[in-house]
């Protein structure tokens, strides 16, 4: 795996997420933040979620100071969490054009609260734990998405390579 290699993933990962906000348009937001009796509850909650992530694992790759983790309740509305993911990943996009191939094998050490020993880390591991992630999620809203009546996506990364051909 080169960096070019990982960029086509994160395009791949950014893209898909587009599309699945294209599916949360046909929420209103009132469905945006209704509960949800699974994994971290509603839309709104796994949309907020991965913005934080995403943007606590760029800072770490990144050397930069780890920002706090978002607060769903502070994103009321759809285009409120939009316009937070859409910063995220300009920033993430931004990290990743300068991304080398030496860059993928730098070690990165961070505490984690399953250890009492800080645990170290490949950035190329991190960055394709960043899309696993986003994968997860997504087939997670995809279900809440659907019992709502808003239109749902197929992920797969095969399509998604089939689409740039």
């Amino acid at each position: 795996m080169n960096a070019d290699d990982l960029r086509r993933l994160f395009a791949y990962h950014f893209t898909l997420h587009r599309r699945l906000w294209e599916c949360i348009d046909h929420l209103t937001d009132e469905q945006f933040v209704a509960p949800v009796n699974y994994s971290i509850g509603s839309v709104r909650n796994h949309m907020v979620h991965l913005a934080s992530v995403e943007q606590r694992w760029l800072a770490r790759v990144a050397g930069t100071p780890l920002p706090d983790r978002l607060d769903h309740n502070d994103y009321p509305t759809r285009a409120a969490a939009r316009a937070k993911w859409d910063e995220v990943e300009a920033h993430f996009k931004a990290f990743l054009n300068g991304l080398t191939d030496a860059d993928l094998h730098r070690p990165v050490t961070f505490p984690i609260s399953r250890r009492a020993e800080p645990v170290t880390n490949a950035v190329w591991e991190i960055l394709l734990h960043v899309v696993n992630h986003g994968t997860d999620h997504r087939a997670q809203v995809l279900p809440i998405l659907h019992r709502a009546g808003a239109p749902t996506l197929e992920q797969d990364f095969m399509l998604y390579l089939w689409d740039q051909a």
